[in-house]
């Protein structure tokens, strides 16, 4: 198994992608302080490897799609744009679920046109029964229309997002599921048996919030292991989860060049295996 890359749909792409989120302005609402810094970040990303690029319509909203056509269109080869949907934005901000079949359609519309594009390469459902963390409740009725735009050509392959093991099983008796995003990280394992699980069935695991999200991780333990191996914090923390499972994408975000050639520089990072057992005891 080559373990720089992982299938994602029908590509293989590289376990270190980007996530576009960071790109919008406060909040994730509003355009960019600095267009012209995340324009930058979106072409060194492409010009470092990056062939996985994580966004939404409702970044922004449309802010991060369109700051990725303008600095990204027409698109390389092999590179697979992933967005999301399920969800609109208030005038202050807030997220409101838009899970209705017109909403949908309408969604997947916005977001190939605000792209540029004939197909969506990649389309998440985000489940809104939990806002901050998945709970129970049917997903069937949203991913049948997404399947039904998948046989209409518009998307190509179907994904889930925010969601527990019993909706990633509903999800599948549907439509076949090319990756499930979910918020998972170092300190953060509630779906360690999920992962394990996907990856004895050849399925993509997503962590958003990969590095802690807005609210960074903070751990002694993390912070004397990333100093002995003369690497930062995060670095590590992107690096146990590459050598969690092979079938974890990261997609951790920054609107800044310098950080995000740190973060990509963590899949050279190999962990001694003294280091992975300290690190698997912070949870």
């Amino acid at each position: 198994m080559n373990t720089r890359t992982y299938r994602l749909g029908d590509r293989d792409v590289r376990r270190l992608g980007y996530g576009a989120m960071q790109l919008a302005g406060p909040g994730v609402f509003g355009p960019p302080k600095d267009p012209a810094a995340a324009l930058a970040v979106l072409r060194e990303a492409i010009a470092l490897g990056v062939d996985h690029i994580d966004t939404s319509d409702f970044y922004g909203p449309f802010v991060t799609n369109r700051l990725i056509r303008e600095a990204l269109h027409p698109y390389p080869a092999g590179l697979t744009l992933v967005t999301k949907v399920s969800a609109r934005r208030g005038e202050d901000g807030s997220w409101l679920p838009a899970l209705s079949p017109a909403e949908l359609t309408e969604a997947v519309h916005s977001n190939l046109r605000h792209l540029g594009l004939e197909q969506l390469p990649v389309v998440n459902l985000r489940s809104m029964h939990g806002i901050h963390g998945p709970e129970e409740g049917s997903i069937a009725e949203a991913v049948g229309t997404l399947a039904r735009l998948r046989e209409q050509g518009l998307i190509g392959h179907v994904g889930v997002s925010n969601v527990t093991p019993t909706q990633v099983a509903e999800a599948r008796a549907i439509v076949p599921i090319a990756c499930v995003q979910n918020f998972y990280n170092l300190v953060n394992r509630a779906d360690d048996a999920l992962i394990d699980q996907l990856a004895a069935d050849g399925i993509a695991y997503v962590p958003f919030f990969p590095l802690g999200g807005f609210s960074p991780l903070q751990s002694e333990g993390l912070n004397r292991i990333a100093a002995e191996l003369e690497a930062t914090p995060m670095q590590v923390a992107i690096a146990w989860l590459l050598q969690r499972s092979p079938n974890i994408l990261l997609i951790p975000g920054t609107s800044q060049v310098a950080h995000l050639r740190q973060n990509l520089a963590a899949a050279e990072l190999v962990l001694p295996a003294g280091a992975v057992s300290q690190l698997n005891a912070l949870a």
